[in-house]
C-alpha cells in the first residue's frame, strides 16, 4: 500500500531522494540487519519535515583548550575578532639554588606555532621547510604586549563540591570596554586589563614567520654549533624583571611549591591589539613541550673565585590557560533563530560566534490518515510489521522492510558572501555533533578515514570536505547512515544535530556553556579555536528548493512480504 505523507505544520521539507539500489544478501549482512524479502526491489519517495535555525553563542568555556588563538582577525562576512591569552607558568624545579653571585644573562620566551613539515621540501642546506599557513589567519602586523597577570586563576570552584574544577567562560561582546579582555565565572566578571602588572615584552609590529629558528652555540673551546627549531614566537624578556621576581626570591616560600608560586606569580597576559584596524591571528601550540621560558644565568664557581659557571632555570605552561576574545561583529547581526519556521541562512562562526541546530523529522504529519509525529511515521515507512500490525523484533533489533544504504545531510553555501578569493573557504570543515549528549555521531566513530597528521582530510566520509561544482556552487555532505539505521533498528533517540565550523575535526572535546537556557549546553571546543566563519542556506521555505538544506536517503526495498 502506497503511503502519502501530508505535512501538518512545518515550513520546509527534507527531500528524501530515493534511488534504486540493487543490493545482495551480503550488503544486508554487513549492516547486521534483517530485511524481509530480498527479491523484486522497488522504490518510492515522500517528504519529511526538517527545521534548521541559528543559535547565538556566548559564555563558552575558554580555559585549558588544546590550543590557543592569539591575534586579530577580520572576517569579511562577520567583522573583527581579537584573541588574547592568560596563562600560568610553572617552574620546572622548586626551591632552586642559583649559586653565588648569580647574574641573569638572558631570558628567552619560546612558544611554537602549529606547523607541519612540507613533504619532500628542503632548503639549500637540505633542511626541512615548515608551513604554518593552516594555523595563520591574516598577514598584517599586530601589537603584541606581554604583561604580568595579577589575577589569581583558581584550580577549584569554591561554590561547588570539593575538587570540582574552576571554569572560566567567554565574555566577548557587549562588554563595558571594547578594548579590554573579559572572562566570567558563575559569580563574577573579570576584566584582565584591570589586573595587568608590569610590561615585560612588547612588539609593535608582530608578524609570525614560517622560517625555522636557527640557534647558535659557542662552547668554551670556541667550537660553534647550530640547532634548528620549528617556527615559534621567540622573544627576549626583560632581565631586570626576572631578577627581581625570581632570583631575588631564592630560598623563599614563594618558590617552594606550585601552590605558593601560583599565588605569588599569577601568570602572564599576552594581549593582542589591531594596528590600523587590521592584523593577523595565529594558533599557538602553547601546551607543546617546546613552549617555555628559560632563564640563562652565570654564577661564581666558589665564593672567592672569579671563574663563572653557566646554567639555566625554566618554566613551562602546564598551569591554567584562558583564551578570552573581543568580538566586533559589525558586518552581520548574529542572533537566535526561528525554531518553528527555520531560518533562511545559517551563520557558522567560531570564537564565540554562532552555530546551527538541525531538527530532523520535526513536527507532525498525516500518516496513513492519522496525525502522528514525523519520526514515528518514518519508522512505519521502514520497519516490517506482523499480521497484527506490530513491529517485528529479532535478536533485539527491529526487522526492516527498507534498508537505508546511504543518508547524507546536504548543506549549500551562500554564494552571495563577499570573500577575498575563490579559495577563501578552502580549508573550512563543518562538524556535526549530537546536541543532547555533546558527543560525535556514531557515523564519526565508524569513519575509517582518520588522519591525525592532516585534519583537513580526516573523517571525510562522515564529514565531507567542501566541494565546489563547475557552476561555482559549494556544498558540504554530512553522512548520517548509521545514525538513521540505529533509530530504525535499535530505537535510538532522534537527537538534534549541532553544526559548527571547525578547522580540526579530530578535536572532539566539548566546551560547556555557562547557565544555558536551552538544549544546547555545550559546543565542540574546536569551534572556539577557529576564527573563521561561513554562511550556509537553511531549511526555511523561502530558500530556493535547489539550495535548501536537505537529506538524501538511498535505500533498498522489497515488494515481497
Amino acid at each position: 500500500m502506497k503511503k502519502i505523507f501530508k505535512p501538518f505544520k512545518f515550513t520546509s521539507f527534507l527531500v528524501l531522494t530515493i534511488l534504486t539500489v540493487f543490493a545482495c544478501n551480503q550488503d544486508f549482512t554487513s549492516l547486521e540487519s534483517d530485511v524481509i524479502g530480498l527479491k523484486n526491489f522497488n522504490t518510492g519517495s515522500y517528504p519529511i519535515p526538517i527545521t534548521s535555525y541559528n543559535k547565538k553563542l556566548d559564555s563558552l568555556r575558554i580555559n585549558n583548550l588544546s590550543a590557543n588563538l592569539l591575534g586579530v582577525y577580520n572576517d569579511p562576512v562577520y567583522g573583527q575578532s581579537t584573541a588574547s591569552i592568560i596563562t600560568q607558568i610553572t617552574p620546572t624545579i622548586f626551591d632552586p639554588s642559583f649559586g653565588d653571585n648569580a647574574v641573569i644573562d638572558s631570558v628567552i620566551l619560546t612558544i611554537p606555532y602549529y606547523n607541519k613539515t612540507i613533504k619532500d621540501s628542503t632548503d639549500v642546506n637540505g633542511n626541512s621547510v615548515y608551513s604554518i599557513k593552516d594555523s595563520l589567519f591574516g598577514s598584517s602586523p599586530i601589537k603584541l604586549s606581554v604583561y604580568q597577570n595579577n589575577y589569581f586563576l583558581r584550580d577549584f570552584n569554591p561554590n561547588t563540591e570539593l575538587n570540582v574544577s574552576q571554569n572560566y567562560y567567554s565574555h566577548a561582546s557587549d562588554t563595558p570596554n571594547p578594548t579590554d579582555n573579559f572572562a566570567i565565572t558563575e559569580t563574577s566578571i573579570i576584566n584582565f586589563d584591570s589586573h595587568k602588572g608590569a610590561l615585560i615584552y612588547e612588539d609593535n609590529e608582530f608578524i609570525p614567520s614560517s622560517e625555522a629558528i636557527v640557534l647558535k652555540k659557542v662552547s668554551k673551546d670556541g667550537t660553534e654549533t647550530t640547532e634548528r627549531i620549528a617556527p615559534a614566537l621567540r622573544a627576549h624578556l626583560d632581565k631586570d624583571f626576572w631578577t627581581a621576581t625570581i632570583f631575588d626570591k631564592e630560598g623563599s616560600d614563594e618558590l617552594r611549591n606550585a601552590n605558593n608560586f601560583y599565588n605569588y606569580f599569577r601568570g602572564l597576559y599576552f594581549k593582542a591589539e589591531a594596528i590600523n584596524g587590521d592584523g593577523n591571528m595565529l594558533l599557538f601550540n602553547i601546551a607543546d613541550n617546546g613552549s617555555n621560558i628559560t632563564i640563562y644565568y652565570s654564577y661564581d664557581s666558589s665564593a672567592d673565585s672569579t671563574e663563572k659557571f653557566q646554567d639555566s632555570y625554566g618554566f613551562n605552561f602546564n598551569g591554567n590557560k584562558l583564551n578570552p576574545f573581543i568580538n566586533n561583529y559589525n558586518l552581520v547581526s548574529i542572533g537566535d533563530g526561528d525554531r518553528i519556521n527555520g531560518d533562511e541562512k545559517l551563520y557558522l562562526k567560531g570564537s564565540e560566534g554562532s552555530m546551527a541546530v538541525v531538527d530532523l523529522f520535526s513536527g507532525m504529519v498525516n500518516c496513513e490518515g492519522s496525525e502522528t509525529t514525523a519520526i514515528e511515521c518514518f519508522k512505519k515507512e521502514y520497519r516490517a510489521v506482523d499480521e497484527n500490525g506490530d513491529y517485528i523484533l529479532k535478536n533485539g533489533n527491529y526487522v526492516l522492510k527498507k534498508l537505508i544504504n546511504e543518508a547524507q545531510l546536504i548543506i549549500y553555501e551562500d554564494e552571495s558572501m563577499t570573500v577575498p578569493s575563490e579559495d577563501f573557504h578552502k580549508y573550512d570543515r563543518i562538524y556535526a555533533y549530537d546536541v543532547k549528549n555533546n558527543i560525535p555521531f556514531i557515523d564519526y566513530s565508524f569513519d575509517p578515514s582518520s588522519n591525525t597528521a592532516d585534519p583537513l582530510n580526516s573523517k571525510i566520509i562522515h564529514l565531507g570536505n567542501r566541494v565546489t561544482d563547475d557552476n561555482g556552487v559549494s556544498k558540504y555532505k554530512i553522512r548520517l547512515t548509521s545514525q538513521l539505521n540505529n533509530i530504525l533498528q535499535k530505537d535510538s533517540t532522534n537527537t538534534k544535530i549541532g553544526l559548527v565550523l571547525s578547522t580540526n575535526v579530530n578535536y572532539v572535546s566539548t566546551s560547556s556553556i555557562l547557565n544555558s537556557k536551552d538544549q544546547v549546553t555545550g559546543v565542540p571546543a574546536a569551534s572556539i579555536i577557529t576564527p573563521r566563519g561561513t554562511v550556509v542556506y537553511g531549511s526555511n521555505e523561502n530558500v530556493p528548493a535547489n539550495k535548501r538544506m536537505s537529506l538524501e536517503i538511498y535505500f533498498t526495498e522489497s515488494n515481497q512480504n
